[in-house]
């Protein structure tokens, strides 16, 4: 496009990691093109890019099927006002990136005002409720992925897509240095750390926070020199845990950080962690991990009958064989994680786990934002 036109690029984010991935993409648009201009739903690292968030990132960050019923009025409101604006800024493309569940309805209606649609970040059809993929065909113009495996369903519906791999994969060495990590912690680097992430969602932490506490006062029972450190994402979710930790007198057993989970995981002997993206952060940071993940009765009662995959954890996802131990609902228990993770410290990673560590880390090295740009320049004739 010419150089003093404008690429008016829409972009919404559902969560932290979302926010990560938008802030890659949207690095790659910047340095693509001399004129790009930036609105929708962005947190910190987007907003850096230069991204005009017209509501808080956080508006979007739950889970659960109780969850958004609550917000559901809220939800929908949001969405009709944001997609209006949309279309009065005339924007040259949208990009949802994950939230599928609030983005695809977005993007439908934006392709029927005239706008071209991208979502970035495959919805888990290959997993649950398969026949999402006509909607997506009605509401996507191109779908971006992260994993290989996930193109082949596009295809067979004639829905343009590439797969891009993760940034992840691009920025993190392939081998960490776990000491230089502790020194700038100010860990003590001849005790063994365990990191602990109960994730970057309220309601995350509301049903893990107190199974992983539990999990702590057992560890440092067995480990007394052991560090627990504990990242959180943002001062509201800090809070939160605080509060869990408080009611449980464990403030002397744990390390609270404002963010730096990346940093906090590079420093680990082990990582104890919800399931989402960070599990592929500690898998790319070669490191042994338990994973584990509740939410609500109702909500699990649901998602159990729709699930076709026997895992749930990305590495697991990712590998031929199963890498990690995880625990969902009635199986996350106090018992269950203090065995697997006193394992892991006194093992430390088994070397057939990091080659295949290190086989995926490759794979997934594919351009990240920079093939994702290019290739929807290519597409959209940008």
């Amino acid at each position: 496009m010419p150089e003093s036109e404008k690429l008016k690029i829409a972009v919404v984010a559902g969560e932290s990691s979302g926010d990560l991935l938008g802030a890659d993409l949207l690095q790659a648009f910047n340095e693509k093109f001399t004129n790009c201009e930036f609105i929708g739903i962005a947190g910190p690292s987007m907003q850096e890019q230069g991204c005009t968030s017209f509501f808080p990132i956080d508006e979007l960050s739950i889970i659960g099927i109780w969850a958004i019923l609550k917000r559901l009025p809220r939800l929908l409101k949001l969405r009709k006002q944001l997609t209006q604006k949309i279309i009065d800024w005339n924007a040259d493309l949208f990009i949802g990136i994950d939230a599928p569940e609030f983005n695809l309805d977005l993007e439908l209606k934006l392709k029927q005002a005239g706008i071209k649609t991208v979502h970035y970040v495959s919805p888990s059809v290959w997993a649950w409720r398969e026949k999402r993929i006509i909607k997506i065909k009605s509401a996507v113009d191109y779908m971006l992925t992260l994993f290989p495996f996930e193109k082949n369903i596009y295809q067979q519906h004639q829905i343009p897509v590439s797969c891009v791999g993760h940034p992840l994969a691009e920025m993190l060495v392939l081998k960490p240095e776990t000491q230089k990590f502790r020194e700038e912690l100010g860990l003590d680097i001849d005790n063994k750390v365990l990191a602990m992430l109960p994730g970057s969602r309220g309601s995350e932490i509301k049903f893990l926070g107190p199974l992983f506490i539990d999990a702590a006062v057992r560890l440092k029972a067995e480990f007394p020199n052991l560090q627990i450190v504990v990242p959180l994402v943002n001062k509201k979710r800090y809070e939160q845990f605080y509060k869990l930790v408080s009611e449980k007198n464990a403030e002397a057993l744990l390390t609270l950080v404002d963010g730096k989970s990346r940093d906090v995981m590079a420093s680990s002997d082990a990582v104890l962690l919800a399931s989402g993206t960070a599990t592929l952060e500690a898998m790319l940071l070669k490191k042994p991990m338990v994973v584990a993940y509740k939410v609500s009765t109702l909500s699990y009662a649901i998602y159990s009958r729709l699930l076709k995959i026997n895992h749930f954890a990305l590495p697991n996802l990712l590998a031929k064989n199963p890498l990690v131990p995880e625990f969902i609902q009635k199986n996350a228990t106090v018992e269950a994680i203090t065995k697997e993770i006193t394992q892991k410290l006194k093992s430390g990673l088994a070397e057939e786990h990091e080659v295949e560590y290190l086989t995926i880390h490759k794979s997934l090295q594919l351009g990240g934002g920079q093939k994702a740009v290019s290739d929807l320049a290519e597409f959209f004739e940008l």
